[in-house]
């Protein structure tokens, strides 16, 4: 009779992004033996999200997060911008209650990474960087370790953290290839000037930080939107689009981005600066839709793998969710170790700590904003129409005045928006937001 393999750990981790780490940390913190692995060179070197950090849930993992950690600024101002060809309508929001307690921080992925990965040996996980995990190991419905090259790596419990796509997810049947309109693609750029340059262009002071949100003329029309966050030195601007909406309308998403940092309401902003990083990936934007089957016999799967990323329109998130995601796998995988039970019906405690926990609570109620962020409308028509019945306040060309509702129903009148559309969609809207 052949003896069963000991495991070379209790863990392995696939994947040292944010909910990697978070989670090869908790695991490491009570005790247990972890491996976490990461194909780029050093961790974060393959990881181009970041920028405005929801801290709490971080905060709760790491007590002195805000001090010891690499963040840039503290947000502060939230800036929202219906950006048309020539003209824009923002709704600017600044906050003292936002600096403290400190509700987001903007970091750069690239410092951010490899100081979690070093909070993860400090609590004794060994760390693998450079080394790409080809398959899972199965034995019957059960996942027993991961192969990468010639080398075969046994552990009671794989954590799949290896991002949107999760090939390790999909390989074992897990999860199933997303669909096109459950995905968009991002374009990021850091620019690098001056701390007292950004701080007088976008009127901060000490590590008071900006967050700008833009739709519209930003996308060329294409469902999504751009963004703008400040760093102490350095800016962090792109633009997310839905993959559908840029196929469908057969776009280049890097003449969109180009177009996006030549706009005439967004280039004085990046003036004088010099593009120190690029890079491009896909994002998920399923939504509650996206998240499917997160547990099997051996194996759990965290983060943007399991599709928690959440766009309201207002916020885009998703560092959090992988944060939330994280403590709820750790609880449940080092209770099923406990238990020396690692079958599918025990590790499915991580969902029910996942659903019961700020993150799923939020998928849930957001679970309508995918579909309404889908509306063509919001990308263009709306900006214009706003624009319109302001141009309409503002504009005194010695004609006699006219009531400001007078004015919403021409505007309303010359534009391709119907009355009924508006109806709709602003129930569409109250119900999804």
């Amino acid at each position: 009779m052949t003896e069963p393999v000991e495991p070379d750990f209790d863990v392995i981790v696939i994947g040292a992004g944010i909910a990697g780490c978070v989670t090869a940390y908790q695991l490491a913190q009570q005790g247990r033996s972890v491996l976490l692995v990461e194909r780029g060179e050093e961790p974060g070197s393959k990881n181009l999200s970041g920028g405005v950090l929801y801290s709490r849930g971080m905060e709760q993992v790491f007590p002195d997060f805000l001090t010891e950690a690499p963040v840039e600024r503290r947000i502060t101002r939230n800036y929202i911008n219906f950006i048309n060809g020539d003209s824009s309508v923002a709704v600017d929001y600044r906050d003292a209650r936002l600096a403290e307690p400190v509700n987001a921080v903007t970091v750069l992925r690239a410092k951010l990474d490899p100081w979690l990965a070093a909070k993860c040996e400090e609590a004794g996980a060994l760390i693998m960087p450079g080394v790409r995990v080809d398959r899972v190991l199965t034995e019957g419905t059960r996942v027993v370790g991961v192969q990468a090259g010639d080398d075969e790596l046994r552990a009671h419990v794989v954590v799949a953290a290896d991002g949107v796509n999760s090939f390790i997810a999909q390989d074992v049947g897990l999860r199933k290839k997303p669909p096109q309109h459950h995905l968009a693609v991002g374009v990021k750029a850091v620019v690098s000037l001056p701390r007292k340059t950004i701080e007088d262009r976008f009127t901060l002071t000490g590590d008071e930080g900006a967050a700008v949100a833009a739709v519209g003329d930003c996308t060329e029309g294409v469902g999504g939107g751009g963004f703008l966050y400040t760093n102490i030195d350095s800016l962090s601007i792109g633009i997310v689009v839905r993959l559908d909406d840029l196929t469908a309308k057969k776009k280049v998403v890097t003449d969109i981005f180009d177009h996006f940092l030549e706009h005439r309401f967004i280039a004085p902003y990046l003036e004088g600066g010099e593009m120190l990083e690029y890079g491009c990936h896909l994002v998920a934007e399923g939504g509650l839709d996206m998240v499917g089957d997160i547990v099997m016999d051996g194996m759990v799967v965290v983060g943007d793998a399991a599709g928690l990323t959440l766009n309201t329109g207002l916020t885009v998130r998703g560092m959090d969710l992988a944060v939330g995601s994280a403590v709820a796998a750790a609880e449940a995988v080092g209770a099923a170790l406990d238990q020396k039970n690692t079958s599918r019906a025990t590790l499915a405690a991580y969902r029910e700590k996942l659903f019961a926990s700020y993150v799923g609570k939020d998928m849930e109620t957001y679970a309508k904003a995918p579909h309404f962020l889908e509306t063509d409308r919001m990308y263009k028509e709306y900006g214009e129409l706003l624009a319109d019945v302001l141009y309409g306040a503002f504009n005194h060309d010695l004609k006699p005045r006219e009531h400001l509702v007078k004015v919403a129903r021409g505007s309303l009148a010359h534009s391709p928006l119907k009355i009924m559309q508006l109806v709709k969609d602003g129930i569409a809207g109250a119900r999804a937001l």
